[in-house]
């Protein structure tokens, strides 16, 4: 089974029990009529990204569906909350990319997305041979690895929010959806 097409998705959802502010993060995403399960962070050579309205279509209620996904929780108020996932796609077609999930407590859209980002693009870079510092700010090896002609695109989706001050359960998601 490898996937031929895949989608980026986010959600968040509030409620006073746990479960249900994660399935409302799940409506809000699109996703929650599947049977959801969470794979590693391959993607597979040639899979095609689609729009999330056609790659949402294109499920059905109760499909097993694979997904990388990346969430976070908290009923504590006000803190800041976000899940995000990185991809990075190698300029070769024949050979896989990666896809990374993270997911932190006190850190922005951008801040959150840029780590995933690096994170994805870091672990192609390293199994395809590209030398870097690792100590160099993401936005220098950003261009190191697409000077490279290795790495073609990188991306990152991030879904961020703070908790809910009267303390009810805030969730976030953010996932990488596959398509059979």
């Amino acid at each position: 089974m490898i996937p031929q097409y895949y989608f980026i998705t986010k959600g968040q959802g509030r409620h006073k029990d746990y479960l249900q502010s994660f399935e409302l993060a799940l409506r809000n995403a699109g996703i929650q009529q599947c049977n959801l399960v969470t794979v590693s962070s391959i993607l597979p050579p040639g899979c095609k990204k689609i729009p999330k309205t056609k790659g949402i279509g294109m499920l059905k209620p109760g499909q097993i569906t694979f997904v990388v996904m990346s969430k976070n929780s908290t009923n504590e108020p006000n803190r800041l909350i976000a899940a995000s996932v990185g991809i990075a796609i190698p300029s070769d077609i024949d050979t896989h990319g990666y896809i990374s999930e993270h997911h932190s407590f006190g850190q922005t859209d951008e801040v959150a997305g840029d780590y995933a980002e690096d994170l994805a693009a870091t672990m192609l870079a390293t199994t395809r041979g590209i030398e870097f510092d690792p100590e160099q700010a993401w936005d220098e090896r950003k261009q190191i690895y697409h000077s490279s002609g290795m790495i073609i695109r990188t991306s990152q989706l991030t879904q961020s929010a703070q908790g809910n001050k009267h303390g009810l359960w805030t969730t976030v998601l953010a996932a990488v959806v596959f398509i059979m």
